[in-house]
């Protein structure tokens, strides 16, 4: 999984015919300035601190009023595209018209839900936004003043989202009882931080020696001051009304289809994360079949590690023998950085083109490793000269199995997530939305591809680590059961976890946090292994159709270079790909 923090700023004036402008923009480069300008677009690049501006709003204004008024942006937006003949256009400006208006229609189509109601998951929320941000360092004052900004604008943005929760209570769209529970301990620590060992501090603690011991010392008071202040008891706050408010009307019902107009909304999210037109019950009957299938590769697998037993008995030894385990964090840290190097080593072989920007493996940092999600990759930034991250959790070392490693690694880092984020990155031709556009059914199903991949790359060195790749495919695979039974089909949290108990080798606590995550997060984790099968399906057709003549890295290279796509596109684009190879 990728994490992806939010920015915004105000709409250009690009699409106004009496705008003054140096140069004229064509109408599509004037569209996608506007739309990368509204409040409610998220871009990373802006949002982090060490590309932050003094004196310019980096949370944004997330009240009713402003999501009002970035829907009537987005409109203005969408119907400037709307005016443009896109058969007129060349081939990658017609591809930056179709996501636009891709994009744009999401959007609108999410608006009568009201997303704002509901601010926070079992798996992140607006209260945590900062603590991602904090790991970035300060290069100089200027940067340093704008954190201390930041820090500032922080009551305002716990009141905005406890208000859009509040509206979320009046109209009974909630997240249940168990979500709010997890948040809410989440909140309880999170307001025990004192201002002494305070995250948010670190980068103004660590400045950088180039700027004065004098002001440095100022620059870390003033921190310090709007931290107990103004941070302190808006925590404080968040917590106190989460206990007294909001979990005594926590929804009592896992599913979302029981919210207000939740069928609607539950079909919505489908469509949203899988960008496919299938239905909850079609989806879920896909996860069934792939369970099947999945297992029986499973206990082929633990035959060629010399076991006889029983699939549950093969589990529970891998559970059992220690050998499986990292014995400190260091050396768990460790053991996914030679991983990593040696994935390297095979990425010419099986790719064309390989991005410029480096990723490190850093641990998930300690104040949100409870509770979170074993490995996460975060972006990096070639404009700024910040490398990726691949995000490993170090805590529950005995939760933590290094057969699951490979997998992760190969997912989370490369030919996973850093090699599909930093290509896009990486595309200076096309709009800046185009270079952080995500698009979870193409990204988290790249990941997932990229676990299979590494059966062809050589990663996996034994029968035990091929069966951590299947039973994180099988993880997958039980998403889409799951989720949609919980959330379609009224399964209890039992029926759920079933699944993941039955036919994975995931630790308890692995299941049990994943398990939070998809009841708090309707739809999501659809994305993985939908966006998986079809891209197995277009190497699957690319490769009967061209026969000797298929290109492994040529294929690669036509799936990763435009950046993220909706799977329709993506779809397109590689029968593209396939015609033009036969011709040559």
């Amino acid at each position: 999984m990728i994490h992806r923090p939010a920015a915004g700023c105000l709409l250009l004036a690009a699409l106004l015919p009496h705008a003054p402008v140096a140069q004229t923009p064509t109408p599509l480069q004037a569209a996608a300035q506007a739309y990368e300008a509204a409040d409610c677009v998220r871009d990373e690049d802006e949002d982090s601190p060490a590309s932050a501006e003094p004196g310019r709003r980096q949370l944004p204004d997330v009240s009713p009023a402003a999501e009002r008024a970035c829907a009537a942006r987005l409109r203005e937006v969408d119907a400037a595209l709307a005016r443009i003949d896109a058969a007129t256009l060349p081939a990658d400006e017609r591809l930056t018209h179709e996501l636009l208006r891709w994009t744009i229609a999401g959007w609108l189509e999410a608006l009568p839900f009201d997303e704002s109601r509901m601010p926070f998951n079992s798996d992140g929320g607006f209260d945590v936004t900062l603590l991602y941000r904090a790991g970035q360092p300060l290069a100089d004052e200027k940067k340093a003043q704008a954190w201390l900004q930041l820090l500032g604008e922080v009551p305002r943005w716990y009141e905005q989202n406890i208000a859009n929760a509040r509206r979320g209570m009046r109209t009974r769209f909630v997240q249940p009882r168990p979500t709010a529970e997890a948040v809410l301990k989440r909140a309880r620590s999170e307001a025990a931080v004192t201002p002494d060992n305070d995250p948010l501090l670190a980068p103004l603690r660590a400045l950088p020696a180039s700027i004065p011991e004098a002001r440095r010392a100022a620059l870390l008071a003033q921190g310090e001051t709007l931290v107990r202040d103004g941070i302190v008891p808006a925590r404080a706050n968040f917590a106190a009304f989460l206990e007294r408010e909001y979990l005594p009307h926590a929804a009592t019902s896992l599913a979302a289809s029981d919210l207000p107009d939740g069928r609607a909304y539950y079909a919505f999210l489908v469509r949203r994360h899988t960008t496919m037109g299938l239905t909850p019950d079609e989806i879920h009957d896909i996860g069934q079949r792939e369970v099947a299938r999945i297992r029986a590769e499973m206990e082929q697998t633990m035959r060629a590690a010399g076991f006889d037993g029983t699939l549950p008995q093969f589990i529970a030894r891998l559970h059992a023998e220690p050998r499986f385990y990292a014995t400190s964090r260091q050396q768990l840290l460790e053991k996914a950085s030679e991983i990593a190097k040696r994935i390297d080593g095979e990425l010419p072989a099986h790719f064309g083109t390989l991005p410029r920007l480096s990723y490190g493996v850093r641990p998930v940092p300690a104040e949100i490793e409870e509770g979170y999600t074993t490995g996460r990759y975060f972006s990096g930034d070639p404009r700024q000269h910040r490398a990726g991250g691949l995000m490993i959790n170090t805590s529950h070392l005995d939760q933590r199995p290094l057969y699951e490693l490979p997998a992760l690694v190969l997912h989370e880092g490369v030919p996973g997530h850093h090699l599909q984020v930093a290509l896009a990155q990486e595309q200076d031709e096309v709009p800046k939305f185009r270079r952080t556009l995500y698009v979870t059914a193409y990204g988290e199903g790249w990941a997932l591809y990229a676990e299979r991949l590494g059966e062809e790359m050589g990663i996996y060195r034994d029968p035990y680590e091929r069966f951590g790749r299947l039973s994180y495919e099988m993880w997958r695979a039980c998403r889409l059961v799951a989720d949609t039974g919980m959330h379609w089909k009224h399964w209890t949290l039992a029926q759920a976890r079933a699944c993941f108990t039955a036919n994975t080798a995931l630790s308890p606590l692995n299941i049990e946090i994943e398990l939070q995550r998809y009841v708090s997060w309707p739809g999501q984790a659809l994305a993985y292994k939908m966006g998986e099968l079809k891209l197995v399906e277009l190497r699957h057709k690319a490769e009967t159709a061209l026969g000797d003549r298929f290109d492994e890295r040529g294929f690669h290279d036509a799936v990763l270079l435009h950046g993220s796509l909706p799977l329709s596109i993506l779809e397109r684009r590689i029968d593209g790909w396939i015609s033009e190879q036969q011709k040559q």
